[in-house]
């Protein structure tokens, strides 16, 4: 006897099982990647922070005038820049206008530079007279008369070492030099660009 199987045409169902692989211990790739990121930007920012401090404080920064002293070469409330490093490349001249430390109130002013190491000054008529000879002044209103102190006729006196004479371009409104006396150079801070 022959025993027959029967013929199927389904397929064998075969029951899956869940087979347990090892598990891998993954390396914080994103937690490191993001602190790096984030120490590179901190850096960055502590560089242009550090930039712009370095620039602002020894090569170039903003000033605004206060007062009229100035006027009409310079306008009150006025924006300008104040160039710091020139005067590490060359010694203030002759009608630059310079932020000084005020000698009287020790805050900030903007003058002009009449006067140089060595140079005479004179004030009397309502004119200046530098070296003996009249200063040659464009950037005033034409008219503009200097004089000295009230309590004086005639003001006279020779820059010393390291001392500049400065004014106010606006000569009837100015506590300058003839109120104070020379600036020494350790007080210019820079020169007015315009």
């Amino acid at each position: 006897m022959k025993a027959e199987m029967p013929v199927s045409s389904e397929i064998p169902i075969v029951a899956a099982t869940a087979v347990s692989l090892p598990r891998v211990e993954r390396t914080p790739v994103r937690a490191a990647s993001f602190f790096r990121s984030l120490m590179k930007c901190a850096v960055a920012v502590a560089l242009a922070c550090g930039s712009y401090a370095f620039v602002t404080h020894f090569i170039l920064q903003t000033v605004q005038v206060v007062g009229n002293s100035m006027a009409p070469t310079l306008e009150n409330a006025g924006h300008y820049i104040l160039n710091r490093w020139v005067y590490l490349v060359r010694e203030p001249r002759r009608a630059d206008i310079v932020v000084i430390r005020d000698p009287a109130d020790n805050g900030y002013a903007v003058k002009r530079i009449i006067a140089a190491n060595g140079d005479s000054v004179c004030l009397k008529a309502g004119r200046v007279y530098v070296n003996g000879g009249l200063l040659d002044e464009p950037y005033l209103v034409p008219g503009t008369r200097t004089y000295p102190r009230s309590d004086m006729r005639e003001q006279s006196l020779v820059c010393g070492k390291d001392q500049y004479f400065v004014l106010g371009d606006n000569r009837n409104n100015s506590a300058d030099s003839r109120v104070y006396g020379p600036v020494l150079r350790q007080k210019i801070l820079g020169v007015i660009i315009q």
